[in-house]
């Protein structure tokens, strides 16, 4: 496994603890840097070739942050940051192909579709008119960068799967409704969710990533 991977691994292990245990110095300390060191994990291997995907990661630490103050001026700077992130994970999928991708999947875009219609009719009215809107357009791109992923094949899919659950859990909490274990679950679907997408959008480089090119067949990331 990539050092950077590795330490990746041991950040996410750190924030998760401390979102379990606690002490907000934990969190503090490993979540701001959990995004920059998979951008760095990108970048030595590709450079800026995916420079979307970067700054998709760049706006998610931007995000991490807002997303630990308290208040709801936070949350909702911190759900702007990451639809900016989504937006620019999504216009690199859409380079790779996606649309074209997606044309044949018809039944599978009407899914998410229902899933996000459902989502926002539960979330909407307990999070208010304004924040509502706000969650139900960040939903919305959230969706398409998961679908839209798929064309960097199952890694990239389920990494945008994972991210449909935790932000999922993150709109419930924002909403009232929560559950013991919920924060450490939202964080171990989140780090996931990053690390699935970042290593998918590596490994769609020959001879990236984990030291194994992709498949003949295997899209791969326009540069």
């Amino acid at each position: 496994m990539p050092p950077l991977i590795l330490a990746f691994a041991a950040l996410a292990a750190l924030d998760i603890a401390g979102v379990a245990a606690g002490p907000p110095a934990l969190e503090w300390a490993a979540k701001p840097l959990l995004a920059p060191v998979l951008a760095v994990h990108l970048w030595r291997l590709t450079g800026t070739r995916h420079a979307p995907v970067l700054a998709g990661l760049g706006l998610a630490t931007a995000g991490d942050v807002a997303l630990m103050l308290p208040g709801r001026a936070a949350f909702a700077a911190g759900l702007g940051f990451f639809l900016g992130a989504q937006l620019c994970w999504t216009a690199a999928f859409v380079r790779a192909g996606a649309l074209g991708h997606l044309r044949s999947r018809r039944l599978l875009c009407a899914v998410h579709g229902a899933g996000w219609a459902a989502a926002v009719a539960v979330l909407a009215p307990a999070l208010g008119p304004a924040l509502g809107i706000a969650v139900a357009g960040y939903a919305l791109a959230l969706v398409t960068m998961a679908l839209t992923a798929r064309v960097l094949g199952p890694r990239a899919a389920w990494g945008g799967l994972v991210f449909l659950g935790s932000d999922l859990l993150v709109g419930l909490g924002a909403a009232g409704i929560g559950f013991p274990g919920q924060g450490v679950l939202v964080m171990v679907t989140y780090t996931l969710a990053l690390a699935l997408i970042t290593m998918a959008v590596a490994a769609a480089e020959p001879g990236a990533a984990d030291g194994v090119a992709p498949a003949p067949s295997a899209p791969r990331l326009r540069t």
